[in-house]
């Protein structure tokens, strides 16, 4: 089978202040290995997919910095969404291009720029009994990460009646839920929902077309040659993801389980599960020095920190401004970021 990627590297990560900023946003900084997020994502699946079958998508800003770090890929491969209007319009666009340049029957693997994975070659491998699931029975396929813990920052997927060994229909998706849910469902089977999709290009449009209403008169514009892509986003009616618009409304979704160390990078706290981590569990980079300290993450772009007799801090230093707070409050960076001053919170 002809098998494409899209990447979907959009955003500013915010969550990841003061070193993230909006001309240079987390997926493109080196936060879990030495090398930008974005790079290890195309660097993961480059064995399985060539370049001139890779597609990224992002702000049209970023374009040049993108293009950058990836030479590799064709220009006309890192497409500029002229303004945010959800990921099921992102990934419809992205299926438009593919359909147009490779057939509907060609397959597309949706992922993101801002994951950490342990353990690449099960990674590519349950894409592809992705893929086959998503050809053998014509249907849009989620993977679905067995959990590691009851963790109220995913949402879940419960898992129904199978179709073969390794792929089951998908019984219904849940927001992200209390601690109290999140054990439960964790004890009975349910699976985090990752954000990693495999579908035939035209099987997916043919859902966006029946179901998505949000996305269907944009994309039926552009098949009818009548606009562009500028348009087609500015012609989506209101942004929706891909989960709400087209999973959540579809018959047609399967789960294949995946088990190859996954983590969504979403704050500085996650650093400390991905991060290689010191007898202490110190998940450092910089110059650190720890004394009786533990589980607490740094990142020090200058100078030196000290830690003593303290845990579960977060420490960012990047151009004479220090952060400091919890590995819990740091999933809660929006509401620093609201309280501060503009020359400060932008600098």
């Amino acid at each position: 089978m002809s098998q494409w990627v899209v990447v979907l590297a959009g955003g500013v990560g915010s969550r990841f202040w003061p070193v993230s900023t909006p001309a240079q946003p987390k997926q493109l900084l080196p936060l879990v290995t030495d090398a930008p997020l974005l790079k290890d994502a195309l660097d993961r699946l480059a064995p399985m997919v060539p370049a001139a079958r890779t597609l990224v998508l992002t702000n049209a800003a970023l374009v040049p910095a993108v293009r950058e770090l990836a030479p590799q890929l064709p220009a006309e491969n890192v497409i500029a969404e002229p303004r945010p209007a959800g990921t099921a319009a992102a990934l419809a666009w992205a299926a438009h291009e593919i359909v147009r340049r490779d057939g509907r029957d060609a397959v597309m693997i949706s992922v993101h720029a801002d994951w950490a994975v342990g353990d690449p070659e099960e990674f590519r491998a349950t894409l592809s009994r992705a893929a086959d699931a998503a050809v053998g029975f014509s249907s849009l396929v989620t993977v679905g990460i067995v959990p590691t813990r009851a963790d109220t920052g995913f949402g879940y997927i419960e898992p129904g009646a199978p179709v073969d060994a390794s792929t089951r229909r998908v019984a219904r998706f849940v927001e992200k839920p209390s601690r109290a849910r999140a054990e439960q469902m964790w004890q009975r089977g349910f699976l985090w929902n990752s954000g990693i999709f495999v579908w035939r290009a035209g099987d997916f449009l043919d859902e966006v077309r029946a179901l998505t209403p949000e996305v269907s008169v944009a994309l039926a514009a552009v098949e009818a040659g009548s606009s562009s892509l500028e348009g087609f986003f500015g012609g989506v009616q209101t942004p929706v993801s891909v989960d709400v618009g087209v999973l959540e409304r579809s018959g047609r979704v399967l789960v294949v389980p995946g088990d190859f160390g996954w983590d969504d990078i979403g704050t500085w706290g996650a650093l400390r599960r991905v991060r290689a981590a010191d007898p202490a569990g110190n998940a450092m980079s910089g110059r650190v020095h720890a004394l009786e300290a533990g589980g607490n993450v740094v990142h020090a772009d200058a100078g030196t920190v000290v830690l003593y007799g303290v845990h579960d801090l977060v420490v960012v230093v990047r151009d004479g401004l220090v952060l400091v707070t919890t590995v819990d409050r740091s999933a809660d960076l929006k509401t620093l970021l609201d309280s501060l001053p503009p020359e400060l919170r932008d600098r």
